[in-house]
């Protein structure tokens, strides 16, 4: 712990919260079943923007194919991720049952998170865009390994895709 002079008080130093936390978050459909249309793709990308604003938040892009997403988020501090991604997977997910009465629909029970520079965040964003090129030459499972591995996240390929 850090000294500090007797007549400074912690509490002086930071009088708020002040936050740049960039995220490009991925997850898909669960067994990556291709059920994301492109016409409900457009519709769940702008409501997912909605449940991130909802929180405080800010979607800088989502976009994806039949079987996953990808968003590129600025997360409040008032919010952790796992409860921002919880979030945005119970309500998109309800909302589909609603909207595409598809009751096969759901997510996969995990996530990939990655934090993303200020300076980066142009380069996600064309990465974002471009889904549906990237996705015609290349498979999810090799797409989110391949992150993995770029930002040294260790894992267990026995329980990834569970």
């Amino acid at each position: 712990m850090p000294s500090f002079h007797r007549n400074f008080q912690l509490s002086e130093c930071m009088s708020q919260t002040l936050t740049d936390l960039l995220v490009h978050i991925i997850f898909s459909t669960k067994n990556r079943r291709p059920l994301i249309s492109e016409e409900l793709g457009k519709e769940l990308h702008a409501y997912v923007a909605g449940i991130v604003r909802n929180l405080n938040g800010r979607a800088l892009i989502v976009n994806g194919v039949a079987d996953h997403i990808h968003m590129l988020l600025e997360i409040p501090p008032s919010i952790c991720t796992s409860d921002l991604v919880r979030s945005i997977k119970a309500n998109s997910s309800r909302w589909i049952h609603e909207r595409s009465r598809n009751r096969r629909f759901a997510w996969q029970s995990g996530y990939g998170a990655f934090s993303v520079s200020r300076s980066n965040v142009d380069a996600v964003r064309r990465y974002i865009e471009d889904q549906k090129a990237h996705h015609s030459k290349r498979r999810f499972e090799d797409e989110f390994l391949g992150f993995l591995k770029k930002h040294r996240v260790k894992y267990d390929e026995n329980y990834i895709w569970k």
